[in-house]
């Protein structure tokens, strides 16, 4: 407790959505806990003269917290002092305290628990004890690397598919942020490991993550290359990557820089037996050009059997200029001269700050959401920019499961590091592919395996150490002055307009009667801000209140005697969040095809940054392991599992799976231009974030039922723009769109120039496609794709330092 300057004050009055109750503030060492008894309830106790009726509990952890601005009273007002709190879950509230020196005590409490403790370790999941029958779960054991490949066919016993499990990372040497087991080629050695290691990005070489059970099929992940100004190559890992595009084949290729390209040949030899689909979905005009995209650069002419081809495929994530930044700094993308037997693609998914910010300008069109029932901006939340993200992370996942499942292809994904974009779409496609992911169970061991085991930093791109940053004072008077607004890094403390709507609602005749009889409970019918799903019934337990004893001793790791660096605002970003949301739009469009509903996605993005369970604490499998994170935390899984009824989806199919029946097909697809608000996770009213399909006729077009409010990427496809992530495909001997030079040049950057070596076929193309990448902004005249050519130098170097901050 020696953190809490207070541990309890009482007559506070909770401001929420415009409403208000009275009651008691707790500050536990790992809670903010508010009791009320709603005055509706008071009554109906004292009218049928029973007891006195039990208060109602409102539970904050304080890593959920993201920003809290202590608003002290004004000698010129007469309001009280205000701690806002806006979480992480997107709840926002006001505890309004009639004492200025209290609202300063709990306002110091709150920071020091928040972003002073200094240490992982101190976190609650290393104290949080569950009960029956929670306890009996053990969660941890859900995913098992081994078993997850003998499901996919892969195993020392079993029959050779052209992979073999590698145990060159065991002791997490080889590459510290990689799981210790890694499936590799059978073809490829440890030794060859060793070597192909070297030429990627903090040795995230490429490994599989997922085999398709029908043809085989492969989806790979690493990190990129370091190709340098300079063109650096490796004959290790062009043999690794060879060896991985040819584990379907029974006769792979011979690795030479004169040979043609692989997907040319294994659709020349196997066009007439390979197996097709009995029904092929009705594909939306952007992915149709992408697919026609990477086959006109594939190098095959005359007729296509669909599902016949094979364009072994590398998909770099990023923007072009983006990929061409990492270029001037010793990273970059594959030289596809040196890759001849594969097409790369390059995706439109911007970088970490760009999630970050478009975020934040949703935070802004809902963060007075405590003091006012005002419905969001929704033009504030068409210029975010965030549902054109999700749409973007969609599509690329879409690609990726066409490649493997109707093109019969192999893919490598790849971003920066390979944790991050990496993890989107590799998790995402394999949503799309296999129904396994859709169940429960397997979507427990999706993010096991694709998040957890391959390293998403979710210490980093979550912040549970909190910062500083975050926190801020208003109206404090130092020497007689009021210090300006603190305005943190995240944007997200009040504006002028905040500050008039705040001043209206708290300074409003009665708007703190006692006799509010609103039927809305502070807290949420299926308590998302209580550490359990038990009615907030009971009162707060002397027990509660107090500092909890840790569950084991503590380790003597380097880790836990060092503190850990405080949380880098920058570093911070909502990649795991898009994931659940892109997740829930593949949920809301294939209602029949989950067996988790809804509010499985949302608990899970709660518990994320509740730092109640140990499961997503720490950086990669290493951390974990040498932290003893099993032995010494409980996993979010135990709480799902034993809960398991509430996260069920009753218009579940069953997962029966049969491609000649549709919509029972193997594969499910986002659908191109309906990507909705996720109104749910951000504490709204379907109505209010997602407004009714506008049938608006235009001069030359027709707004149908996907042109919704606030989503660019409906409205043009509904105006017959089709869009696409795609900005670019290459090989080695022609490219379309906006690619990197593939040669360095003299200019401003280190020897990168920004205005030439961009490789377009433009002569070649056939009229229709080259039309049709005009439609998706690729190429000359393209609105969407990067033109490195029409930038100057000065902003090229601008969109650069972007990209490497």
């Amino acid at each position: 407790m020696e953190r809490t300057r207070i541990a309890r004050v009482d007559d506070v009055k909770l401001v929420r959505r415009g409403e208000q109750v009275e009651g008691t503030l707790h500050l536990t060492p790992h809670h903010l806990i508010f009791c009320h008894t709603p005055p509706s309830v008071e009554k109906e106790h004292a009218t049928l003269g029973s007891q006195r009726a039990k208060p109602r509990e409102l539970w904050i952890t304080y890593p959920i917290i993201q920003t809290c601005t202590l608003r002290l009273a004004h000698p010129t007002s007469h309001l009280p002092s205000s701690i806002r709190l806006r979480c992480r879950d997107f709840t926002f509230v006001c505890f309004c305290l009639s004492n200025e020196k209290q609202a300063r005590d709990v306002y110091d409490s709150i920071k020091a628990w928040t972003c002073k403790l200094g240490r992982v370790e101190k976190l609650y999941a290393f104290t949080y004890q569950p009960l029956s029958p929670e306890k009996e779960i053990r969660g941890w054991d859900m995913y098992d690397a081994k078993k997850e490949w003998e499901r996919l066919g892969i195993s020392e016993k079993g029959s050779d598919k052209g992979w073999r499990i590698s145990k060159v990372n065991t002791d997490y040497r080889f590459s510290p942020t990689y799981p210790a087991l890694l499936a590799v080629p059978s073809a490829i050695s440890d030794n060859t490991l060793n070597y192909a290691g070297r030429y990627r990005s903090r040795t995230r070489l490429p490994v599989l993550t997922y085999l398709h059970p029908v043809n085989n099929c492969s989806i790979t992940r690493s990190s990129q290359p370091l190709v340098g100004v300079r063109g650096n190559r490796s004959i290790q890992d062009e043999k690794l990557l060879l060896a991985i595009f040819s584990t379907s084949h029974s006769t792979p290729p011979r690795l030479s820089s004169s040979s043609r390209p692989l997907s040319r040949q294994s659709s020349e030899s196997g066009s007439t037996n390979s197996p097709t689909r009995d029904i092929s979905p009705d594909l939306p005009d952007p992915e149709t050009l992408e697919d026609q995209m990477i086959s006109r650069t594939s190098g095959e002419d005359g007729p296509k059997v669909y599902g016949a081809q094979q364009h072994n495929l590398i998909v770099d994530a990023r923007p072009t200029v983006n990929a061409l930044a990492m270029q001037a700094v010793g990273l970059g993308s594959e030289n596809m001269d040196n890759y001849r037997f594969a097409t790369k693609a390059y995706l439109g998914i911007d970088n970490i700050h760009v999630m970050r910010d478009s975020l934040n300008k949703v935070i802004d069109a809902l963060k007075d959401s405590d003091v006012t029932s005002i419905p969001p901006n929704r033009e504030a939340l068409a210029k975010s920019g965030w549902l054109k993200h999700i749409a973007n992370v969609l599509d690329g996942a879409s690609l990726i499961a066409r490649q493997v499942a109707l093109q019969h292809s192999h893919v490598l994904i790849h971003c920066s590091d390979g944790w991050d974009r990496t993890s989107q779409l590799s998790a995402l496609s394999q949503l799309c592919l296999d129904p396994y992911y859709r169940t429960l169970e397997g979507f427990i061991v999706l993010v096991d395996k694709d998040w957890l085991s391959f390293g998403h930093m979710f210490n980093h791109r979550s912040g549970f150490l909190s910062s500083e940053k975050w926190f801020s004072i208003e109206n404090e008077r130092v020497g007689g002055n009021d210090n300006h607004n603190q305005r943190t890094s995240l944007g997200t403390s009040s504006s002028g307009a905040g500050h008039a709507l705040e001043n209206a609602f708290l300074s409003a005749k009665g708007f703190f009667n006692k006799d509010n009889n609103s039927r809305e409970s502070f807290v949420e019918s299926d308590g998302e801000l209580q550490p359990y799903d038990q009615s907030p019934s009971s009162n707060l337990s002397k027990k509660s209140l107090k500092t909890s004893k840790t569950s084991s001793k503590d380790s003597t790791t380097t880790s836990e005697k060092t503190p850990h660096p405080p949380t880098k605002v920058k570093e911070t970003s909502p990649i795991f969040h898009q994931f659940l949301d892109a997740t829930y739009q593949l949920q809301h469009q294939h209602p029949h095809r989950f067996e988790f509903n809804e509010r499985f996605l949302r608990r899970l993005l709660y518990h994320l940054y509740s730092c109640q369970y140990g499961t997503f604490l720490y950086n990669n499998e290493r951390e974990r392991v040498e932290n003893h994170v099993r032995e010494r935390t409980r996993s979010v899984w135990d709480y799902f599992l034993s809960r398991r009824e509430m996260f069920i989806n009753p218009d579940w199919d069953g997962g029966n799976v049969d491609d000649k029946v549709r919509g029972r097909e193997r594969l499910v697809l986002p659908r191109d231009g309906e990507c909705r608000w996720w109104s749910e996770v951000f504490g709204r009213a379907d109505a209010e974030m997602n407004p009714a399909p506008t049938t608006t006729i235009t001069a030359g077009s027709q707004l149908g039922s996907h042109a919704r409010n606030g989503d660019s990427r409906a409205a043009e496809h509904a105006q017959g723009v089709p869009s696409s992530v795609l900005t670019g495909v290459e090989t080695a001997d022609q490219a379309m769109g906006a690619v990197p030079p593939v040669k360095s040049t003299t200019g401003p950057l280190g020897g990168v120039g920004g205005s030439a070596n961009v490789k377009i076929d433009g002569g070649g193309m056939g009229a229709q496609l080259a039309a049709g990448m005009r439609g998706l902004g690729i190429g000359n005249g393209g609105a969407k794709g990067p033109d490195l050519r029409a930038k100057s130098p000065g902003r090229l170097e601008r969109e650069m330092e972007v990209e490497m901050q």
